[in-house]
């Protein structure tokens, strides 16, 4: 009996997953290959890292896709070695894989551009755990200066401008706006300070001008410090030099800069270009490489093939290598993206949205579509209704409601003398 063909596929992000779902009805079997049990849906993790959604909202069990898909299974870990003679991948657990398809979707990690210190002291926002790590971060922060500086300035630095950037400051903004004078009655709103540095001169490259401006125009309504057109020289352990040499003393400092194929991209024998992404034709094949595809963030076209680094263009890359997996021999055309729009949330009510079929967008209409749009691309239902509990909870009970989801921080010591009780309010 001929056994079926195997694809391997490494990363369960949205081009992975796309191209395994992709391969449901096909004649195959695939090998699902991810370094964490879950997916992780990255445009919501500055929700958790704010405190507004569990890690649990945002994340879903790999393992669930054989509920509607028996023709794949999933192993736990993370891609070594591949050696494209013998068609075999080396995991960490010391398992090797052998293949007749292969398709990369591992995804990307922070690019911290050789700033000195960033690397060590920065802290990204690209997974499950760095998002939980910043969450602990700034609320610890919070804490220390309700204890041991009150009265004080006290400053969180995002570094980038772009939608990761942008709407984490907003949250952040908006955390200390309404939520701080409530649950922090120690410390002083005026003295907490949000503070967002970009290199370019505008918010949002990726969007119009006009929509550039808005969200420029929306964070500083919100008190968020705007320093555009500043590079960052250095980030120390308490803070970040900027620009000509300034220094902007900080409790935390979170990396929104950019991205970065990981260094363990390079001894896979795959050609590399712009950003250390492997290169791949227009039917996502691996240059030089047979039956070796890359979808996603991780990939870049031939010439001006660079797609935007978003979850659309990985879904359908994803979803166009499953589609010619399964057709064999049968030809199948050229992969064309389709772009369905961009969007960015600024805070409660306000957004931008540059939507195909639409007129540019602001404020609450943008913002309604980013939230539909983000709540129904989770992927369970369960996953869905605890996103719209818990941010509905938040936003629509907006003057009612002053809580946070936090973790175990451990509790500051208090430098010198009783600590005195707070004022009543």
């Amino acid at each position: 009996m001929a056994t079926r063909p195997h694809v391997v596929v490494l990363g369960g992000g949205f081009g992975g997953l796309a191209a395994v779902r992709a391969l449901r009805k096909a004649d195959v079997h695939v090998t699902l290959v991810d370094r964490h049990p879950y997916n992780t849906f990255q445009p919501l993790l500055y929700q958790v890292a704010t405190g507004t959604l569990n890690p649990g909202d945002v994340t879903w069990f790999l393992r669930s896709v054989r509920s509607k898909q028996d023709n794949v299974t999933f192993v736990q870990g993370a891609a070594e070695r591949i050696d494209h003679d013998a068609r075999t991948v080396a995991l960490s657990s010391g398992e090797v894989l052998a293949f007749d398809h292969l398709v990369i979707a591992t995804g990307v990690g922070a690019n911290y551009f050789g700033t000195p210190g960033a690397e060590h002291h920065a802290m990204p926002l690209y997974t499950r755990t760095e998002a939980l790590a910043v969450r602990d971060a700034v609320f610890w922060a919070l804490e220390e200066a309700s204890v041991n500086h009150r009265g004080e300035d006290v400053r969180i630095v995002i570094v980038g401008g772009g939608p990761t950037g942008v709407e984490t400051a907003g949250a952040l903004a908006e955390l200390r706006n309404k939520d701080v004078p409530v649950l922090y009655p120690e410390l002083n709103p005026y003295k907490v300070h949000v503070t967002l540095v970009e290199m370019a001169p505008h918010l949002l490259t990726a969007f119009a001008p006009e929509s550039r401006a808005y969200a420029a125009d929306s964070l500083r309504r919100r008190g968020v410090d705007l320093r555009l057109s500043t590079k960052v020289n250095a980030v120390r352990p308490d803070g970040v030099v900027v620009g000509d040499g300034e220094f902007l003393p900080a409790g935390v400092v979170i990396w929104a800069s950019g991205v970065t194929v990981p260094d363990v991209g390079a001894t896979w024998g795959v050609p590399q270009g712009a950003g250390h992404r492997i290169v791949v034709d227009d039917h996502q094949r691996v240059l030089g490489r047979d039956r070796v595809y890359a979808v996603g963030d991780i990939c870049v076209g031939e010439g001006e093939g660079a797609l935007p680094q978003l979850a659309q263009p990985a879904m359908q890359q994803g979803h166009y290598v499953g589609r010619l997996i399964a057709a064999g021999t049968e030809p199948v055309p050229a992969f064309e993206y389709k772009d369905k729009g961009i969007l960015a949330t600024i805070g409660r009510a306000s957004a931008v949205a540059e939507v195909a079929g639409l007129p540019r967008l602001q404020g609450f209409p943008a913002w309604a579509i980013w939230n539909g749009v983000h709540i129904v691309t989770l992927l369970s239902n369960r996953n869905r209704l605890s996103a719209m509990v818990n941010l509905g909870a938040k936003y629509l009970a907006w003057s009612r409601t002053h809580n946070a989801i936090v973790g175990d921080t451990q509790a500051p010591a208090l430098h010198g003398g009783a600590t005195p009780a707070p004022e009543n309010r």
